[in-house]
């Protein structure tokens, strides 16, 4: 299925709950003859660098859906209260991994050339954890608080993530900030070296964690350098009921 990854072993993995609070059972939402958690898998399996592709559930249903269609997946604990630690979780079961991809269950328009940026930053041996930034953005997200924006340094690697406009353009009419500042959106795809992974599912969360509702700012707070690649690739995700009208536009 894939062209082995004769570099560094990757495995993609995809976490995939049933219940959500907004929009509960989305992964088996139909769009257009294939379930969500179908498409994602689909379009994760496109990007050759994976050595593997798994989907990590903790519901049964999930789990015999992805099982009809072929698909790999992985029963894991119910008391995960992330993505990331239910990655950890999988892990576990593939102690060959150099690199793991935490991809979102939610984005059936998942790009492959998304994921092969993600998982060419680690060419560089410094990096630990990499993610996506999208330098596209409007007035509107800068003021949404569900739009995240990072600010970056010198070396690529972020400095914060914010569900507020960042940096604040003190001297500067926020109608002018777009064109006078080079804001980042944030895009919620990660990627960890297998051991990096493994450190981070052990820390407590932070208190900047916890005020901003943003995982990343554990791993910062902990002295992590999270490498941020930009590209101008973005897919839609399904947050909502709302939000399933746009994907089928664009299928």
């Amino acid at each position: 299925m894939f062209e082995k990854n004769e570099r560094m072993y990757t495995l993609g993995i995809i976490p995939a709950r049933y219940g959500s609070s907004r929009f509960p059972g989305k992964p088996l939402i139909d769009l257009k003859g294939k379930s969500m958690i179908r498409r994602v898998y689909e379009g994760a399996e496109k990007c050759t660098l994976f050595n593997e592709v798994v989907v990590a559930t903790d519901d049964q249903r999930i789990y015999d859906h992805v099982t009809s269609f072929g698909g790999k997946v992985m029963m894991t604990a119910d008391v995960h209260q992330s993505g990331t630690d239910r990655c950890g979780e999988v892990l576990g079961h593939f102690p060959q991994a150099d690199l793991v991809v935490n991809i979102q269950g939610d984005e059936p328009l998942v790009d492959a050339r998304q994921l092969e940026l993600l998982i060419r930053a680690f060419d560089d041996n410094s990096v630990q954890i990499a993610t996506l930034g999208n330098p596209n953005l409007t007035h509107e997200d800068l003021n949404n608080p569900n739009r995240i924006k990072l600010v970056k340094n010198k070396a690529d690697n972020a400095l914060y993530f914010s569900r507020s406009a960042i940096p604040f353009g003190a001297k500067v009419p926020q109608e002018e900030w777009l064109s006078k500042f080079p804001y980042l959106r944030h895009i919620g795809l990660y990627a960890y070296r297998s051991q990096t992974l493994k450190e981070l599912i052990q820390l407590a969360p932070a208190d900047l964690e916890l005020w901003e509702s943003l995982e990343q700012l554990r791993w910062l707070y902990n002295g992590y350098a999270i490498r941020v690649v930009e590209t101008e690739i973005e897919t839609p995700n399904i947050d909502s009921p709302e939000d399933v009208e746009t994907v089928l536009r664009m299928l």
